[in-house]
């Protein structure tokens, strides 16, 4: 049987829903962080979308660590929101909306794909799936978070992977606007072997498309044109 998700991409105006995370879910060992979530999850039998969130508020205008990395945008919550697919999680990266004691700037800097990040969110996608199958999709630098999992979990049931506006080599990321290497965090040299299709925006200045296309093969991918990081034409995307 095959799954179809449609993600109903919205454009961003000044009149948004924040849907903020409903809960914090607890670690399954002291050396994860908690993680706050929203969980909608009404049929036990069907597989669960489950959305990752970018990078947030890591950094301020002038390219200084923040305190605190929760995003200010609502770009993944509201393609949560607008999911009506009976089983719908959304995960905040480690450090987003809750600060965990084991928090430090380095979580959400030069770590931010470290293992214990990746661990964490891997963690929170088996407590909510309980086995099920998932489709997982990342956005921006959760892009990166979400192919990690994947490697580095064989046990989570991917049923298929979709990244929007993604960051899939953060070594080529950072080389591309000479930034520092994130030397805390694991990379990706090659993509997971699973069922999987890439959305680029057209007009991406955070991850660009020319970056986009030396990562993903033209088959797996699609060019929204017009579109921004942040800020995508209103469409539906029909991924199976």
């Amino acid at each position: 049987m095959r799954y179809a998700i449609c993600i109903f991409l919205l454009i961003l105006c000044g009149c948004v829903t924040k849907n903020p995370p409903s809960d914090i879910l607890s670690p399954t060992s002291p050396n994860l962080f908690s993680v706050a979530t929203t969980v909608r999850d009404s049929n036990n039998k069907l597989p669960v979308h489950i959305y990752i969130e970018g990078d947030g508020n890591a950094f301020n205008g002038v390219g200084r660590p923040t305190s605190d990395p929760t995003p200010r945008g609502t770009t993944v919550r509201d393609m949560v929101a607008a999911d009506d697919y009976p089983n719908v999680a959304y995960i905040a990266r480690p450090c987003q909306f809750y600060m965990d004691p084991k928090c430090t700037v380095h979580d959400w800097t030069d770590g931010r794909f470290s293992k214990p990040i990746i661990d964490s969110v891997a963690n929170a996608i088996k407590q909510i799936a309980k086995g099920r199958p998932v489709i997982l999709i990342g956005y921006s630098g959760g892009a990166m978070v979400s192919g990690l999992v994947i490697k580095n979990n064989p046990d989570i049931n991917i049923k298929n992977w979709i990244t929007i506006a993604g960051v899939l080599n953060h070594h080529d990321w950072t080389e591309y606007f000479g930034d520092a290497p994130l030397s805390a965090s694991m990379d990706m040299t090659t993509l997971p072997n699973v069922s999987q299709h890439h959305f680029v925006a057209a007009n991406d200045r955070v991850v660009p498309p020319e970056l986009s296309k030396k990562w993903i093969p033209a088959q797996k991918m699609t060019i929204i044109p017009d579109a921004t990081h942040t800020h995508f034409p209103q469409s539906f995307i029909i991924i199976k």
